[in-house]
């Protein structure tokens, strides 16, 4: 199972409207912590949008600092993978924030929810 944070789902389609989605496919739907595991994750005390990242090659991805880190565990970046092109796939937002890095932004608030998937 995969584990992590959904975006709560009436927030996700306010950011959907306010952040419209530059690929065919929108995401926008949680934070992932690991891809294995059977015990959900702490709640966090804050999350946030801080940063921004699109590889023009079909993976956009919004980075999330997670009670003031943007740090993940394993060593990657905290992110929410916004919207894909037909043929990418959302682990590929690791790899487009480990080789381009990201554009910082205005902080945008969320609201997660520890889940198992």
């Amino acid at each position: 199972m995969t584990l992590g944070w959904k975006l709560d789902r009436t927030q996700r389609e306010h950011l959907l409207a306010a952040l419209p989605p530059r690929y065919e496919r929108a995401i926008a739907d949680h934070v992932t912590l690991s891809v294995a595991g059977t015990i959900p994750p702490e709640a966090v005390h804050r999350a946030e949008i801080v940063g921004y990242v699109d590889d023009a090659e079909g993976v956009e991805a919004y980075v999330v600092a997670i009670d003031g880190t943007t740090g993940r565990p394993d060593g990657g970046t905290w992110h929410i993978t916004w919207s894909l092109a037909e043929h990418r796939t959302a682990k590929e937002s690791n790899s487009a924030i480990a080789a381009l890095g990201w554009t910082e932004v205005s902080p945008v608030p969320l609201q997660l929810t520890p889940a198992l998937w």
